[in-house]
């Protein structure tokens, strides 16, 4: 015969789950900065919110940003690369950029360094999203036109993805 499992003995012969050991604040935000980067801003608003006390997180901040393991910079670059993949333009992350509380200096060489064309961007989105606006329509162009600016995408853009329209066919 089986014993119950509600027995005292069954029960304290069980298993116990394990612990995980408290990580400590570094050990913390290398977990975080292995998956992506992160912005100062970001990865001390995200310690906090895991129990780091504010001074703790921005102490642990300073020697990862001084080892190397995490900056800015190249924060606003891969941002820059991966929103500009994802079809939105450089006005829209430049404001993006300013919510990470990152100097105008690093915004604004993280866009410069941006290797596309936002032309192009804005002309590839509008074939994919708006191929009606490729084929002349005018309601169709005014609709597409307000979809980049809604995306981004400075109005020099618009035009020249516009102008560029005419000529093509999807």
């Amino acid at each position: 015969m089986q014993p119950d499992k509600g027995d005292a003995a069954v029960s304290s012969s069980a298993p116990s789950r394990r612990r995980r050991p408290e990580l400590s604040p570094t050990q913390r935000a290398l977990g975080l900065l292995t998956r992506r980067e992160h912005s100062k801003q970001e990865l001390a608003r995200k310690l906090t919110s895991r129990g780091v006390e504010p001074n703790d997180a921005r102490a642990v901040i300073d020697k990862l940003a001084n080892a190397g393991w995490q900056n800015d910079a190249r924060f606003a670059e891969l941002l820059v690369r991966s929103r500009a993949n994802t079809g939105y333009g450089p006005v829209r992350m430049r404001a993006e950029l300013a919510t990470h509380a990152l100097s105008a200096e690093i915004i604004s060489s993280a866009l410069e360094a941006f290797e596309g064309d936002w032309s192009d961007n804005a002309r590839d989105l509008l074939r994919r999203r708006h191929p009606a606006a490729l084929s002349g329509n005018r309601a169709a162009q005014r609709k597409a036109a307000e979809f980049l600016l809604r995306r981004g995408f400075g109005m020099d853009q618009v035009r020249a993805a516009l102008q560029a329209c005419p000529y093509e066919r999807a």
